[in-house]
């Protein structure tokens, strides 16, 4: 998945991405110019990789994200994007046109057009940390929060502050008995100073019974979003509802063969457990966020109809190196002449037949 963000301050927060939140320090800020996400789904088992790119002055930072179950978190491999891009890329073909159009000879010039083608809520609940590593440039702690204020408590005490507008939207996770993975994002080189570059990819996994995409947070957003979702799964995926957003789009669809392909594809491979999937890309904007309804639930669609971006060229056709609507007129005319010179022809060689003998009638008596 592929999201553009432009960002101010995030300690409001102005912005929640994707699948998640992002906390800074109050003299500090952080933009997240790209959130590149695939979600895998097995029917009993769903996993998130997920990479973020990012810019801003923040010496750390906290990502936050709710998960439906109790989620193991580890390194993803940054591979399985540019497989993942490789194999849905749209295709680009040129197609003929007979007849001459505004841009090309007699009208302009020689014309080629490109064409469009957890528990019950408690009030004094502490964070239970139930799992904490350290994974790269990351400090991931699997929290399991009965309460926002809980939550708060514990960024508190690592050095964030929660945003009310943060607290608020989280509720609805707690009613739901959801957990989080709370995040500690560090600059990759140490002594850096700041929070910035392509971070290295997370993997989460977690039980689940539907293909679910958190997206409620992205609710806080000041700015449009736009969402681009790759999406792994047994059969072709939509999502249930459009959830306050544009009617989402589907960019690719087809069944893939990690082991049977062209190129190996092995970090597909290894997300998959090398079996095949039907991958499905899904783009979806998201022009005023405060209407965003919820999260992206996905289902299969009623077929597993394939489908592929394709950019068409569009092309005058020419037959060696000369329009073929001129040389169609060239040759119609042709044959006109031939036809008419035929004609004169058949005439001029007509034989001229005598007029008939004149018949006199007898005399009368």
């Amino acid at each position: 998945m592929l999201v553009s963000l432009q960002l101010g301050s995030l300690i409001a927060p102005a912005y929640a991405c994707g699948c998640g939140a992002m906390v800074v320090n109050r003299n500090s800020q952080v933009r997240v110019e790209h959130e590149t996400s695939a979600v895998s789904w097995n029917g009993s088992t769903e996993q998130i990789v997920m990479q973020l790119t990012v810019r801003g002055n923040a010496p750390e930072a906290a990502w936050i994200m709710p998960v439906p179950h109790r989620a193991t978190v580890e390194l993803g491999d940054a591979s399985l994007f540019s497989d993942l891009e490789t194999l849905t890329a749209p295709v680009y073909e040129t197609r003929h046109y007979f007849w001459p159009r505004a841009d090309d000879w007699p009208f302009g010039g020689s014309g080629n057009t490109v064409g469009d083608g957890a528990a019950a809520p408690s009030a004094a609940a502490p964070v239970e940390v139930v799992g904490r590593e350290r994974l790269g440039p990351f400090d991931v702690a699997r929290l399991a929060a009965t309460d926002p204020a809980a939550l708060e408590d514990w960024l508190g005490e690592n050095g964030f502050e929660l945003p009310d507008r943060l607290s608020t939207a989280l509720r609805p996770y707690v009613e739901q008995k959801w957990e989080y993975v709370a995040v500690r994002l560090a600059p990759r080189e140490k002594g850096t100073g700041r929070l910035s570059g392509t971070l290295d990819p997370l993997r989460l996994r977690f039980a689940s019974d539907r293909l679910v995409y958190p997206m409620r947070l992205s609710r806080l957003a000041a700015t449009p979003q736009s969402l681009s979702l790759y999406v792994l799964a047994a059969h072709r995926m939509e999502p249930r509802t459009a959830i306050g957003g544009q009617r989402p789009e589907v960019m690719y669809a087809g069944r893939v063969d990690p082991r049977r392909e062209a190129e190996p594809y092995r970090a597909l491979e290894a997300l998959t457990g090398g079996k095949p999937v039907f991958v499905t890309a899904i783009d979806q904007s998201f022009p005023q966020p405060k209407l965003i309804s919820g999260d992206h639930e996905l289902r299969a669609t009623a077929a597993d109809t394939p489908y592929r971006t394709t950019y068409y060229e569009d092309e005058l056709l020419t037959v060696g190196g000369a329009p073929a609507w001129v040389l169609s007129l060239l040759g119609g005319a042709a044959v006109v002449a031939a036809a008419v010179l035929w004609t004169l022809r058949a005439r001029h060689r007509r034989p001229v037949l005598p007029p008939p003998p004149v018949t006199v009638p007898p005399p009368l008596n």
